[in-house]
């Protein structure tokens, strides 16, 4: 039996690349699709561009927002309409290679029912469309970097950054198991890697199905500047995270990774961010001598 698979095309303000992203679903080989147009309150010709694919294409179903929600909650008003057995996020600012659904719905078919989320490499692209790396590349000894993980992942995406979004795709019942996004977040992605792989496996697919472009004003690479609309994002996941871990090499996974956001944050002066991982830090029992010289620098100013 051939499995529906849904496509959430989340816009925002991507007209320049939305035909592009919007042909690529339409180039699809796979036959049995359910597709959202999801327009987030965007401001520039996006909405016109979607209403003219969606009067070509009646089977596709749209979700138009008078105001931008964020990726989270836009997300979610199509999820919770959705009826596919497996979920794409894509963001119409990239591109999904003809073979991608059926490519991942057949790996998703050769894994068991424990198995949540898949995902691959990624050609990484600038804005005007030029290859500029993989997301998994061959290091000096050939393996790949960032090193991609199988199975029981909950450590490894504590620790590291290691999955490219945008090559993702999702089992349902994961996603109804985890009431889908968080909308309290403003994004969604270490959240879920971090919810969903307590619970679910995840499997490393070693192909290049989506091109991904890079943008030098998004707000990943504006990252802990101060005002930073991520910072509290990822300090309440790492919370959540701890109240989720279990053993002591989780909670030291969960360190490792809470050192480095609080260096970030001590570094781009976001004191009230960085005071709160030191808090988190001590409860996890991970602060080193440059963490407690950080906490002293913090008293010191108040």
């Amino acid at each position: 039996m051939t499995p529906l698979v849904t496509i959430v095309a989340l816009c925002y303000n991507h007209a320049r690349f939305l035909r592009p992203a919007l042909d690529s679903i339409l180039a699809q080989t796979y036959p049995l699709l359910e597709v959202f147009l999801v327009d987030d309150g965007s401001t520039d010709d996006s909405v016109a561009i979607l209403h003219e694919y969606a009067a070509a294409h009646p089977e596709w179903k749209t979700v138009f927002l008078p105001e931008n929600i964020g990726n989270c909650a836009a997300f979610n008003r199509a999820f919770f309409q959705s009826q596919g057995e497996f979920l794409i996020d894509f963001a119409t600012d990239d591109i999904l290679l003809p073979e991608r659904v059926a490519r991942q719905v057949a790996r998703f078919q050769e894994l068991d029912v424990s198995y949540g989320m898949l995902y691959g490499n990624v050609a990484l692209h600038t804005e005007a469309g030029e290859f500029q790396r993989l997301f998994h590349a061959p290091g000096p000894t050939g393996a790949l970097q960032p090193a991609p993980a199988s199975g029981w992942v909950f450590e490894d995406v504590l620790r590291r950054f290691f999955i490219s979004a945008p090559s993702m795709m999702m089992r349902r019942a994961t996603l109804e198991q985890l009431n889908g996004y968080d909308e309290t977040l403003a994004y969604e992605d270490f959240d879920f890697w971090v919810r969903a792989s307590r619970s679910w496996q995840f499997s490393y697919q070693d192909e290049i199905l989506t091109e991904k472009r890079l943008h030098p004003r998004s707000m990943s690479a504006q990252g802990y500047r101060p005002g930073d609309p991520l910072v509290a994002s990822t300090i309440r996941i790492c919370h959540k995270a701890a109240a989720l871990c279990r053993t002591a090499p989780e909670r030291q996974a969960l360190a490792e990774r809470v050192r480095w956001e609080l260096r970030q944050a001590a570094r781009w002066g976001n004191l009230p961010e960085a005071r709160d991982l030191y808090a988190l830090l001590r409860e996890l029992g991970g602060a080193g001598l440059i963490e407690h010289g950080i906490g002293v620098y913090l008293k010191v100013r108040g």
